[in-house]
């Protein structure tokens, strides 16, 4: 009977260090290095805590004084000034403000950093003066002249660009 309890004690014992060698292995695996390019870091958005009204729009064009008939244009905000910002930049080389746009599956534009995180862009609420002919294109869009009735960017997105 002795030599059964003493079996069992280094059974129980051998057993017990093998399940705590298995335990221990994700905890050591986790602490690698791991790879720099997993997944960026989450969306920064530039607009909560400040005023946006006062930001200088993006790629404006110059208004001008006593302007004729020919020279007519469309102010584009909203769904539309988002969409018109995205048609500028979606082609853009480099990083930033200035860089390549991107439309994201919840219809909202953003572009990344050096760092390659994610910022919100936001149009100007004053909207952003264009070329009426040029303006055409956002015409069936929310804030396009002024109007709040019209599609949003949601639609387009999935079609688009990658997820965020």
């Amino acid at each position: 009977m002795n030599t059964i309890y003493r079996e069992r004690k280094i059974v129980s014992r051998l057993l017990a260090v093998l399940l705590s060698a298995l335990l221990t292995v994700p905890l050591l695996s986790s602490c690698g290095g791991g790879s720099r390019t997993a997944t960026p870091p989450p969306p920064v958005d530039d607009t909560i805590g400040r005023n946006v009204s006062n930001r200088v729009p993006v790629n404006q064009p110059e208004a001008k004084k006593g302007l004729s008939t020919g020279q007519k244009v469309a102010i584009l905000a909203g769904a539309a000034g988002l969409y018109y910002l995205y048609n500028k930049h979606k082609n853009a080389q480099g990083e930033g403000a200035e860089g390549k746009y991107y439309l994201s599956k919840n219809g909202r534009v953003y572009y990344r950093d050096a760092e390659h995180r994610a910022h919100w862009v936001t149009p100007p609420r004053e909207g952003i003066r264009v070329p009426e002919s040029e303006a055409q294109q956002y015409r069936d869009f929310q804030g396009y002249n002024g109007r709040s009735t019209g599609r949003d960017l949601s639609g387009i997105a999935s079609s688009a660009a990658p997820a965020l």
